[in-house]
């Protein structure tokens, strides 16, 4: 499919540009740009195809008309913030080649801008408070236009429910789920729909006041022949590990397209938002409040992994990719402050420092040494690799759009010889308790290493109700019950993501568990424990990132 631009006009300089607050009409720029009243509604035309409305009364996005054809709402239901605000203030202005939207609803104030020839509907949220528990805004699109198809589509006719309603297995045993989109918020920069002539995109934003990092999966479509949805999602709680962010949070964009991929000009980090200086939104804070850090590369790297700096306090988080081979790093757009500056292999932290970040300069970094990798340790064995994932594991890849029910997962029964054949592909990604609990490695020591005492590592990525695990070697060692970590309290090994607190968990076991001779196998077995209790997907569980024996 070719890939088209956003189509673009032209719009009036800065010199144009002057306040106008809202009386009946206002006109700037392209041909047919401007807006109107019709009473329940403010009309927005961007003077290139799109018209939309926003409701007077509640700030509610009430119309997407685009060439003529209407794509909003279904259900009865509209676009909006939250689950809909609700009775709330709604004032316009024009500041030149702009059109700005303000609905205010107590603490919470939200906005919309048309801008000349620009077929894009510009959206910030600013939360102050927690009022609403959640920061999302939900684009509701109207049934039978787009492709109701991907692993979170589903139909509510046919398909059957399988947990907490918003799992669905197909009749061919697949499963479906709002959460299936399988993406991490740095791997992406627009979602959305395409008939090949007309697409419509979510453009993220920064995420600058997001939470949950550059990893974090949250929701961000679906479909059914009711309608579709595409969201930006700022905070939630489902497999949440950090605290939620106040404060102003945009652009985002809803964008049409002639069926390609929007202009890329338009993702987070490449957006030129100098337009929005004279806007006067409060807490709209300019490239020129802005700061840059800039690193000179990492060493210790292993050049099979991806390496990621993040950026994060309590107002905002940021991160950028280091470069393959050096580990230079630069992230630019940043709110002065001073951050904790980790560095991440795959998803594991591997290195922490403090950064401070100045309006208007770029703190430069020195090479950093890493040293908190996990996989520089000698191992007599290792399953899997220390990345702060279960990649390589059994069924890792799917579980990112797919429920652990779903009759494309490999069993998660069965066990592992550590000198067969890939052993790591035998292991089970997860381990439940009520599922696939007692599992067992195999394994041999030499007499040499069967007369040491060793330490037995078990990595995990999160865990649900506690879940963690207990080890018995040759049904003669037990380990204590280890303590939980922290990890989010909602579902989690069912809904898409495995992300959580990384944690490592140690055991010393004595040269007296070890069978000492070469040829007999040992037997180490996996229990998870755990103080609640659930059944079958839905009880106690992790998610495994490594497991290894240290020399």
């Amino acid at each position: 499919m070719r890939s088209h631009p956003v189509r673009r006009r032209t719009v009036l300089g800065a010199a144009a540009a002057g306040a106008l607050v809202a009386t009946a009409t206002g006109t700037a720029g392209a041909a047919g740009f401007g807006w109107s009243d019709d009473g329940a509604n403010y009309v927005l035309d961007t003077g290139a195809g799109l018209v939309f409305k926003v409701s007077k009364t509640t700030g509610d996005l009430t119309s997407l008309v685009y060439k003529g054809r209407e794509y909003e709402g279904y259900g009865g239901k509209h676009s909006h913030v939250e689950s809909g605000l609700g009775a709330s203030t709604v004032t316009l202005r024009q500041v030149g080649a702009t059109i700005l939207v303000t609905v205010v609803h107590g603490t919470l104030r939200h906005y919309y801008a048309a801008r000349s020839g620009l077929n894009n509907v510009y959206l910030w949220t600013d939360k102050a408070d927690t009022s609403f528990t959640a920061t999302r805004f939900i684009a509701r699109l109207k049934p039978g236009v787009f492709p109701n198809e991907g692993p979170d589509s589903w139909v509510e006719g046919a398909d059957t429910v399988i947990e907490a309603g918003d799992v669905w297995r197909r009749a061919d045993g697949q499963t479906r789920s709002k959460h299936y989109s399988g993406v991490r918020v740095i791997d992406y920069d627009h979602i959305g729909y395409t008939t090949g002539t007309v697409g419509l995109w979510m453009v993220r934003s920064n995420h600058e006041k997001a939470s949950g990092g550059p990893f974090y999966r949250s929701l961000l479509r679906h479909s059914n022949e009711l309608g579709v949805g595409l969201y930006e999602i700022l905070h939630y709680n489902q497999s949440q590990t950090e605290a939620m962010r106040f404060g102003l949070q945009g652009p985002y964009l809803l964008a049409f397209t002639d069926g390609g991929a929007p202009d890329p000009a338009l993702s987070a980090g490449r957006h030129d938002t100098r337009w929005v200086d004279p806007l006067g939104i409060p807490n709209w804070v300019g490239a020129a409040g802005r700061g840059r850090v800039a690193g000179v590369g990492l060493r210790n790297m292993d050049p099979a992994h991806p390496y990621t700096i993040g950026f994060a306090n309590a107002d905002a988080q940021y991160w950028t990719r280091a470069t393959a081979g050096t580990g230079a790093y630069s992230c630019a757009g940043m709110l002065p402050g001073t951050y904790t500056l980790t560095v991440y292999k795959g998803e594991l932290a591997v290195h922490t420092a403090t950064v401070t970040v100045t309006a208007g300069a770029a703190t430069a970094l020195h090479t950093i040494t890493l040293t908190g990798d996990p996989s520089t340790a000698p191992a007599v064995w290792r399953l899997g690799d220390w990345d702060g994932t279960p990649a390589g594991f059994k069924n890792a890849q799917l579980m990112t759009y797919a429920h652990p029910a779903d009759v494309r997962a490999a069993g998660w029964t069965g066990n592992v010889v550590v000198d067969g054949a890939n052993p790591s592909a035998a292991v089970p990604c997860y381990l439940w308790k009520d599922v696939n609990d007692g599992f067992l490695v195999y394994f041999r020591l030499t007499a040499a290493q069967a007369a040491a005492a060793h330490t037995l590592r078990i990595g995990v990525t999160t865990a649900f109700l506690n879940g963690r695990p207990q080890v018995t070697v040759n049904d003669t060692w037990v380990s204590a019950i280890p303590s939980p970590p922290t990890q989010p309290a909602t579902r989690s090994l069912t809904n898409g993501s495995y992300r959580g607190n990384n944690h490592t968990f140690t055991y010393s076991v004595p040269a007296s568990a070890w069978r000492t001779d070469p040829a007999q196998y040992n037997v180490l077995r996996l229990n998870i424990v755990s103080g609640s209790t659930g059944t079958g997907f839905l009880s106690p569980g992790t998610a495994l990132d490594c497991v290894d024996l240290l020399v």
